[in-house]
């Protein structure tokens, strides 16, 4: 603390303007940090490792391991956020599963829903909550049982809403449509969006590996029942499932579209996958985390959220990304990693070439394609293999983003701070 008094007193009497980034990566006792950042493996749904396992106990298992990890006095927490899109009833199971994994009756507990940015949603929430001096300390956690269901509307809008607006309409598209959408619109060919997709294969293959997701991946521990036989059995699921090894552009190709009604281009192999999965993230003011020995793993610098035609929903990354960037005053070349979701290789690619992203930069492990996209997760696992991806590289700032559907975009800005 003596010496970040110190550095910060010679910042005032020191001439000469700091720079945008000198700005962002400079340590105050104010900044808002994380902690610890872990997710689970990403299984496939309904027949991968977490299968039969609910989201009040893949939220519980969740949290069981924040706890195992941080060490931190469960009693300290003052507020959990979870991130979900699929379950009207996340806030009652997140409740329950707080108080299973150890949290006292004192610490509180809801869920939150913008659709695939949830977990992305939570942590800003928790992080604001710190910021105003609601909390001191909060958890934010994104978290999808895609086995459990889906977030497919149950009937259409009212009359009253349909017949006012053409864009309230289009909310009303599936997102595989909107991904055909995109690559019409904007003349993203099938071979493209294939390419795309066999790059984020051979990525993510290279990463597991490599063992490059073992420091972001707590393992889980759940009961499985057998297909065929009606057996259950526990066991520990350690590593993603969604990696395909040997997935090439040639393999992707010979797969039929996945919509045909709306479009040829989008298909179950340059699409993201059906997943179940968790992430958590611990945030607190740098200067608590001091005060109790927390290990700093990162600088949480904000997050914004931008509009756009429901229509086209997937490139709201392109939207999101100018409108946080301009908000600190950075550009593209200040950013080291960049976590983008592929919820479809339309909206990747688009978002790829509008905004001249480095590929280089761009989901070095891969991405939904490969890994999956448990919905209300995602968010926060881009954080989590971000920060991570930046500690193995030794950079310092990482970019997520996120499209939402109904027709948004969101985008996080975080400082690594285990170079």
């Amino acid at each position: 603390m003596a010496a970040e008094r110190l550095s910060s007193v010679l910042r005032h009497i020191t001439p000469g303007k700091s720079s945008p980034l000198d700005t962002i990566t400079q340590q105050n006792p104010d900044d808002i940090v994380i902690t610890l950042a872990i997710r689970t493996p990403l299984t496939k749904a309904r027949k991968g490792g977490f299968k039969d396992t609910h989201l009040e106990s893949l939220v519980y298992k969740t949290l069981e391991q924040v706890l195992r990890k941080s060490r931190i006095d469960p009693q300290m927490v003052e507020d959990i956020c979870l991130g979900n899109v699929s379950d009207a009833k996340a806030a009652y199971y997140v409740r329950a599963a707080c108080l299973a994994a150890g949290f006292p009756n004192t610490t509180a507990a809801y869920s939150t829903n913008r659709f695939c940015s949830s977990g992305l949603k939570a942590t800003q929430d928790i992080a604001a909550q710190i910021q105003t001096g609601a909390i001191e300390i909060g958890i934010a956690i994104g978290a999808e049982s895609m086995s459990d269901g889906g977030d497919r509307l149950t009937r259409p809008f009212a009359d009253d809403v349909l017949s006012a607006s053409q864009e309230a309409v289009d909310c009303l598209q599936p997102m595989g449509q909107t991904s055909e959408n995109v690559g019409k619109d904007f003349n993203i060919s099938r071979e493209a969006q294939d390419r795309y997709a066999a790059e984020s294969f051979r990525r993510a293959e290279v990463a597991q590996k490599a063992g490059w997701f073992a420091d972001e991946i707590t393992p889980i521990t759940v009961t499985v029942k057998d297909l065929k036989t009606g057996e259950e059995k526990s066991v520990t699921v350690t590593q993603d499932e969604g990696p395909r090894h040997g997935t090439t552009f040639e393999s992707l190709s010979k797969i039929r579209p996945a919509f045909p009604d709306f479009g040829d281009r989008s298909t179950g192999g340059n699409s993201s996958q059906v997943t179940d999965g968790a992430a958590a993230v611990l945030l607190m003011k740098r200067s608590k985390a001091l005060e109790l020995n927390q290990p700093i793993v990162a600088k949480y610098v904000g997050a914004t959220v931008a509009g756009l035609a429901p229509r086209i929903m997937g490139i709201g990354p392109s939207i999101a990304i100018p409108k946080l960037l301009s908000k600190y005053q950075l550009t593209l070349d200040d950013i080291d990693v960049i976590e983008l979701n592929e919820a479809f290789a339309s909206m990747a690619v688009y978002c790829k070439d509008t905004l001249k992203l480095d590929h280089a930069k761009m989901n070095p492990r891969g991405g939904a394609i490969a890994l999956g996209h448990p919905l209300g997760a995602t968010g926060a696992r881009q954080i989590v293999t971000g920060l991570s991806e930046c500690r193995r590289q030794k950079k310092k700032i990482l970019l997520t983003s996120m499209c939402i559907g109904t027709g948004m975009g969101m985008a996080g800005l975080f400082v690594n701070e285990q170079v």
